[in-house]
């Protein structure tokens, strides 16, 4: 059990977690797991379908001897929760966490962990609409980025120690500075997040398209869109917040491409938006090719059943 530990603590049990929780027990990555989730509800259910091996009433008892300790809440209550569990943390355990913005959680975090205890910072780009602790799956990581943002000063051992449990998972592992990531993610994530959400927004306030015909005729690419924006609103409520000037940047030279758009369709120019589309179809074509998803039809969903044709 070299890419493994002892014993892991997973704070929070929505998706990532319990996919966590899949994946070690799959691959034999750890000898006792214990978890906590601050709502009775959801601790109620992780017991009851044997998600972990301890669920635990407090963050506090679930840290006590964890050799990893996996941060798995809202970027928002990350501070917290750190100020919580610090000085119940074995000395020598490595803390890492699964939040979408880093810059943030590291400022809320660091603060509050003692010396001899390794914090570095992480986000597996894995992830479905779904959330809760029965919404887990061991495969989820399987092939999929986890990127890990070491901070200066980290010990190589405890980062290539992490690296090796990640992998083992199935997830191709990746460092990057923290700045970077925030950036990164803006891109691929948080803004196509946010722009999902107004879509949906938009088809909700617009009063000659009727509620029936949407839901009707979603799947020519609305359907899509509700998909991203039936992501837990918790989470990007304080990933918007936290990481706010790399969304609005983003969001800045996404509004300047419209308005590019725009003018192309208003003037009639067809060249211009060939070509444009030829580029920005280039890129999901690498996507596929990356591993990241696949070409198959209707994106691997499965003819529909019988019945939805009729």
């Amino acid at each position: 059990m070299s890419a493994g530990f002892d014993r892991v603590a997973l704070i929070g049990l929505g998706l990532i977690a319990s996919s966590m929780a899949h994946a070690m027990r799959w691959k034999g990555l750890a000898g006792e797991i214990t978890g906590y989730a601050r709502s009775a509800e959801t601790r109620e259910t992780a017991a009851e379908i044997g998600l972990v091996d301890r669920v635990c009433e407090s963050a506090a008892e679930a840290v006590a001897g964890a050799d990893l300790v996996v941060l798995a809440v809202p970027v928002g209550a990350m501070g917290a929760i750190a100020a919580e569990i610090a000085p119940h943390l074995k000395p020598g355990a490595i803390v890492t966490d699964v939040g979408s913005v880093k810059q943030a959680v590291v400022e809320a975090v660091a603060p509050h962990l003692p010396a001899g205890v390794q914090f570095i910072p992480g986000h597996p780009l894995a992830g479905t609409e779904h959330s809760g602790p029965r919404s887990g799956f061991a495969t989820l990581f399987v092939n999929r980025w986890w990127l890990l943002t070491p901070l200066e000063g980290a010990d190589p051992v405890a980062v290539e120690r992490l690296s090796g449990f990640l992998a083992g998972m199935g997830a191709n592992v990746d460092h990057m500075e923290v700045a970077r990531h925030d950036l990164v993610l803006a891109v691929v994530s948080h803004t196509p997040h946010l722009i999902a959400y107004t879509m949906v927004g938009v088809a909700d306030h617009l009063r000659r398209v009727t509620h029936e015909e949407v839901i009707k005729y979603s799947a020519s690419g609305f359907r899509d869109f509700t998909r991203i924006a039936a992501s837990d609103p918790t989470m990007w409520r304080d990933v918007f917040l936290t990481n706010r000037e790399a969304t609005l940047d983003i969001l800045g030279r996404f509004t300047e491409e419209l308005f590019m758009l725009q003018r192309a369709i208003r003037m009639g120019d067809g060249e211009m938006l060939f070509d444009y589309f030829t580029r920005t179809r280039a890129i999901r074509r690498g996507i596929i090719e990356a591993g990241q998803d696949t070409a198959e039809p209707n994106f691997g969903r499965g003819a529909p059943p019988p019945e939805a044709a009729e």
